[in-house]
């Protein structure tokens, strides 16, 4: 019995490499068996398949049978699930756990040279920098619900890229931070993206009630996310792109800024739209 390629593939998501996710593809169609067995029938060969067996036994994919041969049977496909977010999970805090241990020694070393360097960096080119449009700017807002202390506000057409981000939204919720969401009215979108955000609205109400939205009838010059503004000037920060409907994502880019003086002016502008431009309701 031989084992599918998509099978393998999809175990190869797992972080399994292509011999383990071979062996375990067979075992779950084939039941419990021996080494020499799967090596016959995967073409695995004979000197890599008990490593690669004792790889998924580690790993907790596996369950091995002692005995004259051993024989190896595979965990339901649920616990195969759990076991990977598990194993991802202890990686990285293992990792984390290492950085930690770097942190004193890190900081003694860098943070000076730094500073140093820093130094003759003028207020202007402190202002912005950029990060590519995708998983680049995902992964800076996400950092942006980490690092808030107070209060998150976004401004989207349509919050597409919601999934990307809802465990970092989820995790602030649950420190009792403020969020707010402005929309763009679905009337202003085309049909597609309207679409998504009834999706996306329908999925805020249901599972985090928390969230304040409203929808801006009129169209948005700029999108993106800022935190813990102040009208001190001394606080927040910002991921933005301005609106440039002929040009895709992938060719764009997003600015970022910690200025306190920006990041107020935007809350300044986002309380505006919302308070005299922008519904509660979508209107179709």
């Amino acid at each position: 019995m031989g084992t599918r390629t998509g099978s393998t593939d999809l175990l190869q998501q797992l972080e399994l490499r292509e011999y383990e996710a071979t062996a375990l593809a067979f075992l779950l169609s084939a039941g419990r068996t021996t080494a020499p067995d799967i090596s016959a029938a995967t073409d695995i060969p004979k000197a890599r398949v008990y490593g690669v067996l004792d790889s998924l036994a580690d790993d907790g994919f596996v369950k091995v049978i002692p005995g004259r041969p051993k024989h190896y049977q595979p965990k339901s496909p649920e616990e195969i699930l759990a076991r990977a977010k598990e194993n991802q999970r202890q990686e990285f805090e293992d990792y984390c756990s290492e950085i930690e241990a770097l942190r004193t020694e890190f900081l003694e070393e860098f943070g000076p040279l730094y500073e140093h360097a820093d130094e003759d960096v003028s207020p202007t080119a402190e202002l912005f920098h950029v990060v590519d449009v995708g998983d680049p700017s995902e992964t800076e807002t996400r950092q942006l619900y980490q690092v808030a202390d107070e209060s998150v506000y976004v401004i989207t057409n349509s919050f597409a890229y919601f999934d990307g981000v809802e465990p970092a939204v989820s995790g602030a919720l649950e420190d009792g931070l403020d969020v707010s969401v402005l929309f763009l009215d679905p009337r202003n979108l085309p049909a597609e993206k309207a679409a998504t955000q009834a999706d996306i609205v329908e999925s805020l109400s249901k599972t985090y009630p928390a969230i304040d939205y409203r929808f801006s009838e009129e169209v948005l010059p700029w999108r993106g996310t800022f935190v813990d503004p102040s009208m001190d000037y001394d606080s927040g920060k910002a991921i933005f792109l301005v609106e440039e409907t002929d040009v895709p994502n992938h060719r764009r880019q997003a600015a970022i800024t910690e200025n306190g003086s920006f990041v107020a002016g935007m809350k300044r502008y986002f309380d505006l739209i919302w308070e005299y431009e922008s519904l509660e309701e979508r209107r179709l």
